[in-house]
């Protein structure tokens, strides 16, 4: 069974998310020749002031 776990900034909306893991799914059974049942995704929305890239916090960007 595929397992995703995607991490992501906060603020995308339900819809944004259901289209998302929708779209991943699809891909992922054409792909690996699996049924939609067995994948699974886990969504991780998280704050800019916890997320950091080169040093820097999302939230400290412009």
């Amino acid at each position: 069974m595929p397992t995703f776990h995607v991490e992501m900034f906060e603020g995308r909306t339900v819809e944004q998310k259901r289209k998302f893991v929708e779209e991943v799914t699809r891909v992922t059974c054409e792909t690996l020749g699996c049924a939609a049942s067995a994948v699974d995704i886990v969504i991780t929305d998280v704050k800019r002031e916890n997320w950091a890239t080169g040093g820097e916090l999302w939230s400290d960007k412009q």
